[in-house]
């Protein structure tokens, strides 16, 4: 069975996107699809990285446990905020602070945002950057918009049936991506 890493990327007080992260966490298990992970930023609370891991004389064992746990996974989800168009410097950390844990890892990307576009406007400059450093972005996304009154703090959605069928052609092309990719090694 495959094993995701689901990266919460918002570090912020208050903070809706991590009920998506805890959602698909949910979705994943319940109809048994892979075993899952959440990866959360906030618990990781990294200083910002002046060099990427491989060149750092000394890295934090978090630091070292976070990368194992990027490479150990089959495949990544990123459950992302939109600020200000753009998406969080935790996030943007931790995507320079590796660089072969992510190559040709098949990522999946969920934005989220209080707006009606879902945090759609992220999808660039996220997908920008994971390409630079040969990460395979999956063509899905899972764009959440009104987040705090479509899901509730548990990860809970409001409409169950509909969130569902969205979510399971976003997760299925992730785990096409990540067969696709066992099949070539």
């Amino acid at each position: 069975m495959p094993h995701i890493a689901i990266i919460s990327a918002s570090v912020r007080t208050g903070r809706n996107s991590h009920r998506v992260a805890l959602y698909l966490k949910k979705y994943i298990e319940t109809n048994n699809l892979a075993t899952v992970e959440i990866l959360d930023l906030k618990e990781y609370n990294f200083p910002l990285f002046d060099e990427r891991l491989r060149l750092q004389p000394n890295p934090t064992p978090a630091t070292i446990e976070f990368a194992e746990k990027i490479k150990a996974a089959n495949g990544v989800i990123i459950v992302t905020p939109e600020y200000n168009g753009g998406y969080p410097a935790a996030l943007k950390n931790v995507v320079d602070l590796l660089y072969d844990e992510w190559r040709r890892k098949p990522i999946a990307i969920s934005t989220v945002s209080d707006g009606v576009f879902g945090g759609t406007q992220v999808i660039t400059s996220l997908q920008f950057s994971l390409w630079k450093i040969r990460a395979w972005t999956v063509p899905a996304m899972f764009p959440v918009p009104k987040v705090h009154d479509s899901f509730d703090e548990e990860g809970n959605p409001v409409d169950k049936a509909g969130v569902d069928k969205r979510a399971a052609g976003f997760v299925s092309e992730l785990l096409w991506c990540v067969e696709a990719k066992g099949k070539m090694i």
